[in-house]
């Protein structure tokens, strides 16, 4: 039976420092609760966001919100075609004083990074992002250098039927733990956005929690319990994705380890310090559905990635007996 034994903690304050960040996220971005919950899942498990959809629907209003609430030292950068790795990870400038290089940093140097619009920028340029987001570092003409702590990437794409936009690269997606899309509004939600026209509710915003909490936060949902069975319920999606004749290309251990952190981080949410296998499924979709390619099976079936992640799921049985 499992977690039968295990002596629980008290993680109250913590489960309450996330509801407060969320409460004064809701204070300014009007609805969207699930995808406001998405958000904070990634962002307390460190797992970076990668947001896709149309312009205007408040994706950079609810990154601000979010580095606002928590204290953390906010960047923006604008993807365009002529962006540069330099301008993102630094480069080094010669010295007329001192006749020597010295390092000029990136705009990534800022605890909260905002990508905006990742997939207008070039390939080359996207790929700069790729040692920052797993290894929290960036490495100039040999010399590497930390990255503030915590880090966190939210990244927005425009659809790709877009103009003048690239696709990102399997391995580059691979980096981000989480995806989600906000959707229009609301009517009502659209009434209460419209109310706020002219001023900037931002402004007003105060921090709840202070960068040292965030990274307590990561600390207590690494430690959150995840038990054998559920490790190898985890596993068990994994596999299925990999023979699965409706996926061209499956989940990577990297993938499996982002589904672990994302359901620690839904079990610290719901106030439990041990995962379940409802986590699992509750967030496999958040996960997976950036990740996975469609088979021409697939397609010719007009599946979408969130129906064969939810066809997959109902494959692969459920550990029962959690105590």
């Amino acid at each position: 039976m499992l977690h039968s034994r295990m002596q629980h903690r008290d993680i109250s304050p913590y489960c309450e420092k996330v509801r407060a960040i969320e409460q004064n996220v809701s204070e300014v971005f009007v609805g969207k609760q699930r995808q406001v919950r998405h958000m904070l899942i990634g962002f307390i498990a460190g797992l970076h966001v990668l947001i896709e959809d149309v312009p205007g629907v408040g994706k950079t209003t609810l990154a601000r919100c979010l580095a606002a609430s928590t204290g953390t030292d906010y960047g923006r950068i604008q993807f365009t075609p002529d962006l540069l790795p330099g301008d993102i990870v630094g480069m080094t400038v010669w010295n007329n004083e001192t006749r020597q290089f010295d390092f000029k940093q990136g705009a990534i140097m800022h605890q909260f990074i905002l990508a905006d619009e990742i997939n207008r920028a070039s390939p080359r340029t996207q790929s700069s992002l790729l040692e920052a987001m797993q290894e929290g570092s960036v490495t100039v003409d040999g010399t590497t250098y930390r990255l503030p702590d915590p880090f966190f990437v939210i990244a927005t794409q425009n659809p790709v039927t877009f103009i003048g936009v690239f696709h990102l690269p399997e391995g580059e997606l691979d980096r981000f733990g989480i995806s989600l899309s906000i959707g229009y509004p609301h009517s009502d939600d659209e009434v209460r956005i419209l109310d706020h026209y002219g001023s900037d509710p931002l402004h007003e915003l105060q921090p709840v929690v202070q960068p040292q909490d965030v990274i307590d936060l990561r600390n207590v949902v690494r430690s959150v319990t995840v038990s054998a069975d559920v490790r190898r319920f985890i596993i068990g999606v994994a596999n299925q994705t990999r023979s699965s004749p409706l996926l061209r290309l499956g989940i990577s251990p990297r993938a499996s380890q982002h589904i672990m952190m994302a359901a620690q981080a839904e079990a610290l949410i719901t106030g439990r310090d041990y995962v379940m296998p409802e986590d699992v499924m509750s967030v496999a979709g958040i996960v997976l559905t950036h990740r996975v390619v469609l088979s021409a099976e697939a397609r010719m079936e007009n599946l979408a990635p969130e129906q064969v992640v939810e066809r997959i799921l109902q494959q692969v049985p459920i550990p029962t007996g959690l105590a």
